[in-house]
């Protein structure tokens, strides 16, 4: 699978964001097109794209890109390529972005935080009320050791699907430039 940086991104390109709907209604490339990776028909677009067009993929961080090219690519599609460090690369090479109204966390943070939440409220439930709670905090663990071994997520899949996630009719944008300097899955400012 091939990468590319922000700056060979050509208006010739289509550009595939596989973020939430949440995501891409609070920050978005100009003229990309939104289809979860949860919900990608692979199929559908390998018909669509006949590889006289390059399909840029894009996440917040590459991740998320790098698993729906793949899906794409075993769907038969052609010319795929996935935007290196996704968002989070675009705004550091002085890129513009499109700005929402509504703000949503990315979703690699939302998670982060439900595994936090879980794992504490297991402890805390272990210590004050039943020992068996502990065990909640040791499933959270486990899941993360999966994820982390078969970069797949059901945890993510989950929060991704929560109406925060989902598209908000009616949500404006307007442009922006960003300025963050950091890559691969760092914190935005």
């Amino acid at each position: 699978m091939k990468t590319i940086k922000a700056d060979e991104v050509t208006g010739g390109d289509l550009l595939l964001d596989v973020r939430t709907h949440g995501e891409f209604g609070y920050e978005s490339i100009e003229g990309s097109q939104c289809d979860p990776l949860q919900g990608l028909d692979a199929a559908a677009w390998a018909a669509k794209l006949d590889g006289s067009r390059r399909c840029v993929v894009v996440c917040q961080g590459g991740v998320r890109a790098s698993q729906a090219a793949e899906k794409l690519e075993a769907a038969g599609a052609k010319n795929i390529a996935v935007l290196e460090c996704g968002i989070n690369g675009w705004k550091s090479a002085g890129k513009p972005c499109l700005r929402g109204k509504r703000w949503v966390l990315p979703l690699d943070r939302q998670v982060r935080i439900a595994m936090g939440l879980l794992v504490v409220a297991g402890v805390g439930f272990g210590a004050l009320v039943n020992p068996a709670w502990y065990a909640l905090a040791g499933f959270v663990g486990a899941g993360m050791i999966f994820a982390g071994i078969t970069n797949f997520c059901p945890l993510a899949i989950l929060v991704g699907r929560m109406p925060w996630n989902e598209p908000d009719a009616g949500t404006g944008a307007t442009c922006c430039s960003g300025g963050s300097k950091t890559c691969c899955g760092a914190e935005d400012k």
